[in-house]
């Protein structure tokens, strides 16, 4: 992966693992740090992640996984991303659009032609400005006791290669959301 740079010359890194404290480095100890706590969901943890660092401190943070999802009953798979993660007192300068854009360049090299991700509500216009399109329509999400529910978070998507279309039709994730 090539390093990546904001005009504060932010460079976005590779992390060997993402752990709670790393969580915590970025967003504090609240007890809802996304803000979704209230979907009541339970959530995959992420296989890759990519971190940005100022001052020695984790201050941004994306992650990715690949997931089977069906959409029109065609079965394909995705790269799914989350956990972006900006702290408080670094928002604003670019650091979310720096460490998505590098955790997705990471993303073409892994085979699926989407990604997608879940969001709140308030997060669409932010996403819609790097690039990725909100779904219509309900994403069915697997949950534990092999109980599957309609996501409660927008889903939104983008192309990991040129000219990808994303297909129509009713979406289902084979997994637990990321």
């Amino acid at each position: 992966m090539s390093e990546h740079r904001s005009s504060s010359a932010a460079t976005v890194v590779r992390l060997p693992r993402y752990t709670k404290a790393d969580q915590e480095e970025i967003l504090g100890t609240g007890d809802d740090p996304f803000g979704v706590d209230s979907a009541g969901l339970t959530w995959l943890p992420k296989d890759e992640h990519f971190g940005i660092r100022h001052d020695g401190r984790l201050v941004a943070h994306t992650g990715l996984l690949r997931l089977p999802v069906a959409v029109g009953g065609a079965g394909t798979e995705v790269v799914g991303v989350g956990g972006v993660a900006v702290a408080p007192d670094m928002q604003g300068r670019g650091l979310a659009r720096l460490v998505v854009t590098a955790a997705l360049e990471h993303a073409r090299t892994l085979g699926p032609r989407h990604a997608l991700l879940f969001c709140r509500p308030p997060l669409v216009p932010l996403y819609r400005r790097l690039g990725w399109h909100p779904l219509v329509g309900d994403v069915l999400v697997e949950q534990p006791e092999d109980r599957l529910v309609t996501m409660p978070l927008r889903t939104m998507v983008t192309p990991l290669r040129e000219n990808a279309r994303w297909p129509s039709g009713p979406v289902r994730l084979f997994s637990l959301p990321m």
